[in-house]
């Protein structure tokens, strides 16, 4: 018998809609919501490894995903004028029967996360969130936006960076920016573009670029973290091909599709991880509201998709809703989402202070933790 008969989970990304689908499909009622009016419809593109497909497939998923996506097993290196300096095969973190990487659109993996839950069996609501917490020690009351309200035998915050969960709680943490702000642009696929390659150099730390679909792509720009906020969508649009100019081979065909100011986003890496405990009696944070990092490794959407994993293995194979469960959690989780936040972090200061790290060293450490399922 599963340790929570309901559950309430805030937050409609990829560790909330994990959260629900698995416990929904093991029995327990779940509401899930998210602020957000309707499936998320922003963003450009995800970059998804091994270990996130591995998840995706225990989810159900893993067909659509495919079907939806674009894979590849390598990813390449190519100097500013377009000259590609090396292919190299990626690490398959999710075992030799998985690809090493997918891109995809982020709205595609949203709406097939959301219409999974609900073939799970959990309750979806959109345009709702919540208003106040109050807990106990059989479970915890809660106000939502709307006026209405309801009890739960645990509460998960999914919610995001600047979880209203984690403020609701008091859980103080601190969210750095760390330096770098990054270009993003969701558009057509040159056929030219089979993988992730990356160019350091030029103007820019990176420009990359991955392809999301047979007819799509979504490529990057990362700089010194600048106050882009002042700019109108004209000028966004202006200042990415500006950048982009000093990027050649398929640049040029990415560059001349440049035309929609409002395909184009702009915003700064950030970063934070929450110690333990990452519960305060029956609500539990996870996903980016305890752990966060620039995409330098493509690996925050998979711990995301990991603490879902295992908090939902733990609370459906233990009867109770204890101090034991939740160390267990931890355990499993902090030090290995800390690595990545960390190895990631570390990747983006190695760029920052132009100095020569062990990428090579610290990219194969990270495959190897991750090829492990959490």
């Amino acid at each position: 018998m599963p340790a929570v008969n309901n559950v309430l989970v805030v937050g409609g990304g990829l560790a909330g809609t994990a959260t629900a689908i698995q416990l929904a499909a093991r029995g327990v009622a779940v509401d899930l919501i998210d602020v957000m009016t309707e499936v998320a419809v922003l963003g450009s593109g995800i970059t998804l490894q091994g270990n996130a497909l591995r998840e995706l497939r225990g989810l159900g998923v893993w067909e659509r995903v495919r079907r939806e996506g674009y894979s590849f097993d390598s990813v390449g290196l190519r100097a500013p004028d377009g000259t590609l300096l090396v292919e190299l095969p990626d690490f398959r973190t999710g075992g030799p029967d998985l690809p090493a990487t997918i891109g995809m659109s982020r709205p595609a993996l949203a709406r097939i996360l959301v219409h999974r839950a609900s073939e799970a069996g959990a309750k979806v609501r959109f345009g709702l969130a919540v208003a106040a917490l109050r807990g106990d020690h059989t479970g915890v009351d809660v106000t939502f936006s709307d006026g209405s309200a309801g009890r739960y035998d645990l509460v998960v915050g999914a919610d995001g960076i600047r979880s209203t969960v984690r403020r609701l709680l008091g859980v103080e943490l601190d969210t750095r920016p760390t330096g770098m702000g990054i270009w993003r642009v969701f558009g057509p696929r040159p056929a030219s573009v089979t993988r992730t390659d990356l160019c350091y150099g030029g103007p820019c730390y990176i420009a990359g670029y991955c392809p999301t679909g047979e007819n799509s792509l979504y490529a990057y720009l990362v700089e010194d973290a600048r106050n882009r906020g002042v700019l109108s969508a004209e000028e966004r649009l202006e200042t990415m091909r500006d950048l982009a100019s000093a990027y050649h081979g398929p640049w040029d065909e990415i560059r001349a599709a440049l035309d929609d100011p409002e395909r184009i986003h702009y915003t700064w890496f950030e970063t934070h991880v929450l110690p333990p405990p990452w519960h305060r009696g029956r609500v539990v944070l996870i996903g980016d509201a305890v752990h966060s990092c620039p995409p330098t490794l493509a690996q925050g959407g998979a711990q995301a998709l990991e603490d879902a994993a295992v908090l939902t293995e733990l609370l459906t194979r233990h009867s109770t809703l204890d101090e034991q469960l939740w160390t267990a959690f931890t355990d499993r989780r902090h030090a290995r989402a800390k690595a990545v936040v960390d190895a990631s972090n570390q990747l983006g200061q190695w760029l920052l202070d132009r100095e020569q790290g062990d990428v090579p060293g610290l990219m194969h450490r990270i495959a190897e933790l991750v090829s492990q399922p959490a």
